[in-house]
Parts: C-alpha cells; sequence; structure tokens
C-alpha cells in the first residue's frame, strides 16, 4: 500500500444510493489502514445552500447550476485542495458530476455546465451509486435532505439517473449496483479503490 499518495475519490448519485454512508466508511477504513483522509461534501456551504433553496426553485435549472458552482468553488479552495495540500486523501460525497445530472435534467445544456466548472480539478476515482429512484425515495422516507425540492419527483429522479448512466458510458463514473445489501455496496467500493488507486489493499 502506497500511504504517501493523495487521491481524491467521489461518490456521487441520487439522495438514498448510500454516497454519504459509503463515503464516511471508506474514510474510516483509510484511516484505519494509516492513509490520512478527510470526508467531505457538497453543497457545502450553510449560505450558499440556503441561496439556492430560495432562488433556485424559482428561477430553474441555470441558477441552480451557478449557484452550485460558486459553493463548489469556495469547497474547492477551502477544503480540497489544502487538505490534498496536506498530504491527505479526500473522500467527497458529491461533486461536479451532481450538477451535470441534476441541472442537465432540468434541461441546462451539459456543455455549459462543464465549462462553468472547468475550474474543478479531477478526481483520481468516481464512484456512481445506483437505485431506482423508487428505492432512494423509500430509503429517504421521513430523513432530511439539503435541498429537498430536488429530491421529490420520481419523474425528474428518473432523468437524473439517465443523466448518470450516460456519464458511466462517457467513462466520467464508474457504476456500482447500490441497490444490494450495504456489505456487497461497500466491498465494491473498497475493491474499486485498490483497483484503481492501490488503496485498501492487503
Amino acid at each position: 500500500m502506497n500511504v504517501l499518495s493523495r487521491y481524491f475519490i467521489v461518490l456521487e448519485g441520487i439522495d438514498g444510493s448510500g454516497k454519504t454512508t459509503i463515503a464516511k466508511a471508506l474514510v474510516t477504513a483509510l484511516n484505519s489502514a494509516n492513509v490520512k483522509a478527510l470526508y467531505t461534501y457538497e453543497p457545502y456551504n450553510p449560505d450558499f445552500i440556503e441561496m439556492i433553496k430560495k432562488y433556485g426553485k424559482d428561477f430553474g435549472g441555470v441558477m441552480e447550476a451557478l449557484l452550485m458552482a460558486v459553493d463548489r468553488y469556495y469547497h474547492v479552495e477551502r477544503v480540497v485542495k489544502p487538505y490534498l495540500n496536506m498530504g491527505y486523501s479526500v473522500v467527497s460525497d458529491r461533486y461536479f458530476y451532481s450538477s451535470l445530472a441534476y441541472q442537465g435534467a432540468r434541461g441546462v445544456s451539459l456543455e455549459w455546465i462543464k465549462t462553468l466548472n472547468e475550474f474543478a480539478p479531477k478526481p483520481s476515482l468516481a464512484i456512481y451509486l445506483d437505485v431506482s429512484p423508487e428505492e432512494g425515495l423509500k430509503r429517504k422516507l421521513n430523513v432530511a435532505t439539503k435541498i429537498k425540492y430536488m429530491e421529490e419527483d420520481p419523474e425528474f429522479l428518473r432523468k437524473v439517473r439517465e443523466i448518470y448512466k450516460r456519464l458511466v458510458s462517457e467513462g466520467f463514473l464508474i457504476e456500482v449496483d447500490a441497490s444490494r445489501n450495504y456489505e456487497v455496496v461497500f466491498q465494491d467500493c473498497v475493491n474499486l479503490v485498490c483497483r484503481k488507486l492501490g488503496l485498501l489493499c492487503t
């Protein structure tokens, strides 16, 4: 195991896919393996999250994409880059692929969103945890989500899922079937981290 390497790992998927649980578990596993690791997430800054809630729903996908990009720039400059520079591996619960999927599902140009996020460093590994909208909504029933209006409509989430699947087919994300039990899903993610980055390997 190369304990001196710094990697940026991203977990993506709709709410209820297990992103947060898997991301935190990966950080715990990395730290246990003597790899300094940090858990983080997007959207990140509470002020920008409130702005997205206040203006995003009314003004639509372009406004959402702009506010998400502002929040992401803050997150990258204040968290991701500093911790990578300090020798940490960083595991993020969501990244700019979420903007492609969610704002893309609102009809915003994917190429424009990519251009808007050109400042965002490319992750070492980006994993997409796939579940159906129905399963995701079932798992998140009565559980708080940061921006609730984006996670309520199954038809919208089907469009989100389609874009995630497209990003998988284009090689931006690696898909893991997250409809299975947690232990199997987590082990698949560990195997990817091992195979792609050489971390967590025995």
